[in-house]
């Protein structure tokens, strides 16, 4: 996004200026149609709208929405709404950072864990054998991410299916964590937002500046 709301945010933000009343779910079509607009609402996490942010917002969409003419113009607004996302976003960002200080400080007290220069907490939970990957080679791996709440967003357990993957195309904490890690050993990683998804996050699962946990499971290596 440059200097204009992305395609499916403008669209979640239509269904926002539909209605302002609860409705009554009623045929699978209006399911769907709902859970359309639930999902397209995500999308819109980084702005932290109130409901007092929604009535400016519904009041602009109802009259795009209906042809009325609006009371701005869009082309010079685009780089203010551009900002507002920035703005809001870094807010939410150092928000995050706080809330993790805890679990990293207790992370880091665990019995074996290994807390680097860079802010990686790393135990080793099975050690395994052989070489250690350098940061070009090649991985094949299994791995759960949570949040710090224990929410699960990504799994390879789950799909049955283990990743491969270049360790330098990876968040800097994959890339240091696997590099101390043997063929057949399990580690469980805290990375810190600076060293995984950074105040961007990836919305709508991973907030801006959330600190993130993976246990990793080293299958192979290729040079």
């Amino acid at each position: 996004m440059r200097h204009h709301i992305a395609p499916l945010a403008q669209a979640a933000l239509v269904l926002f200026a539909v209605s302002a009343h609860a409705v009554t779910l009623e045929t699978d079509e209006q399911k769907s149609l709902y859970a359309l607009g639930a999902n397209m609402a995500k999308q819109l996490s980084r702005f932290a709208l109130t409901e007092q942010d929604l009535a400016f917002v519904e009041a602009g969409l109802r009259d795009g929405a209906l042809g009325k003419d609006l009371q701005v113009d869009l082309a010079t607004v685009g780089p203010q709404v551009q900002q507002l996302m920035t703005t809001r976003g870094a807010a939410l960002a150092s928000k995050e950072k706080e809330a993790s200080k805890d679990f990293l400080a207790k992370a880091s007290a665990e019995d074996g864990a290994e807390t680097t220069e860079s802010g990686l907490v790393y135990k080793s939970l099975t050690d395994g054998t052989g070489d250690s990957p350098a940061a070009t080679s090649r991985v094949t791996v299994h791995y759960r991410g949570t949040l710090t709440d224990g929410t699960e967003f990504d799994s390879s357990y789950k799909r049955d299916k283990p990743a491969t993957f270049p360790l330098n195309g990876v968040v800097k904490c994959w890339t240091e964590a696997l590099q101390k890690m043997k063929k057949g050993g399990k580690a469980r990683i805290v990375c810190p937002s600076d060293i995984a998804y950074g105040d961007a996050g990836r919305p709508p699962l991973i907030k801006p500046g959330a600190t993130l946990v993976f246990e990793v499971e080293l299958i192979e290596i290729e040079s």
